[in-house]
């Protein structure tokens, strides 16, 4: 009997998507035979029974498409929103998986994926993920896809911006994805040349950014270029919330304070995170320089995937279905170098891929004088 998988994308929609769900069916497919359901909108369409078969003519010409034929949500299995009602909704999606006859589902997906299909692969359900993400944050993996394809328009990105903050002698503020995490911004801001890079991993201090500017003022240089990520903190911010969380920490067996402290601690995050705008006016007031911000948002996501990004996402495709044959089940099909391996799903749930204080693009973007917001 050949097997029957399922195969559903979660999360935010990435570049490679459709690469992948072509990747893992046609070699699915092809190669050993396996009948192929795609459930529609992540989680959601599983839950309520919402499925497309996947052949070689739903296949045909979807590798250089963006976005997912499949659809995507951000549901959760165990905290999903039905009939105004948060519910848990586990019980219903491995009936589903059930009524349908699989011997495997393939969940495709950033970090809160990998969370979920880890859930999941604890009931009555064989699990196999895959690594997608711009943010290129999952732990684990070398690379996720979307990556590629996503830092390539933040670099043309912050390439056209020089011509307009040179010919307008401007700071030029550009705001990049990345979530927590600065590996966008780090590249984008070294491929294009940034004069200051702001990265979650390393608080800034707002002086020594307006210093920087300032010298290049007195060097003749009437414009800088500072790519900032998302996520990116102040040093001050970044200690308050260190505080909080030792006290939170602290307040481990008085609940009621532990869950006001962890409000506390939402509630200063959503303002001291990610303010661009409030970096604008501050700098504008500390260097005299006007300001400008661009903020990319979703551009970044969307579009045709880069040669890069569908060539990982084949690649790890088409070695999920080799997994899949094999029955091994609860693992991530992780890129390690030019190959793949089964990394337990167990090992990286719950974990986030930082840039390394001492990584090799860090240490290059010091050694051109780019100004990281620590140090002058």
């Amino acid at each position: 009997m050949s097997m029957h998988i399922g195969i559903l994308t979660a999360g935010g929609d990435s570049p490679g998507l459709n690469a992948t769900i072509r990747g893992i069916g046609k070699s699915a497919i092809s190669r050993y035979d396996m009948q192929v359901t795609g459930f529609l909108d992540g989680f959601r369409g599983l839950m309520e029974n919402r499925s497309i078969h996947l052949d070689g003519v739903a296949l045909s010409g979807i590798l250089t498409i963006g976005g997912t034929i499949l659809g995507t949500s951000r549901d959760k299995p165990h905290k999903m929103r039905v009939g105004g009602k948060v519910m848990d909704m586990t019980e219903v999606i491995v009936q589903n998986y059930h009524r349908h006859h699989l011997d495997a589902l393939v969940c495709i997906g950033g970090g809160g994926t990998q969370k979920n299909a880890y859930h999941l692969s604890k009931q009555d359900i064989n699990i196999i993920t895959l690594p997608k993400t711009i943010d290129n944050d999952v732990y684990g993996t070398d690379i996720t896809f979307g990556f590629d394809t996503t830092l390539s328009i933040a670099v043309d990105a912050v390439d056209r911006l020089h011509s307009t903050a040179h010919s307008h002698h401007r700071i030029i503020i550009v705001e990049i994805m990345g979530h927590n995490t600065g590996w966008l911004t780090l590249g984008a801001g070294v491929s294009g040349g940034a004069d200051v890079i702001l990265i979650p991993e390393i608080p800034y201090d707002i002086d020594i950014i307006a210093n920087s500017v300032l010298q290049r003022e007195r060097a003749g240089k009437h414009f800088s270029i500072i790519a900032v990520a998302e996520g990116a903190i102040s040093k001050e911010s970044a200690q308050k919330i260190s505080i909080l969380e030792k006290r939170i920490n602290n307040a481990a067996n008085d609940p009621e304070k532990r869950k006001k402290l962890k409000n506390e601690l939402k509630e200063y995050m959503s303002v001291a995170i990610g303010d661009t705008m409030q970096l604008a006016r501050e700098l504008e007031q500390l260097t005299r320089v006007e300001s400008r911000v661009t903020i990319l948002g979703h551009l970044q996501r969307g579009g045709i995937p880069s040669a890069s990004d569908r060539l990982l996402a084949t690649r790890l495709g088409t070695a999920c279905t080799e997994f899949l044959q094999q029955e091994k089940y609860g693992i991530m099909v992780a890129a390690r170098s030019d190959g793949v391996e089964a990394v337990p799903l167990a090992d990286i749930v719950g974990k986030r891929k930082t840039v390394p204080l001492d990584h090799p693009w860090i240490e290059s973007a010091r050694s051109v004088g780019t100004c990281m917001g620590d140090i002058l």
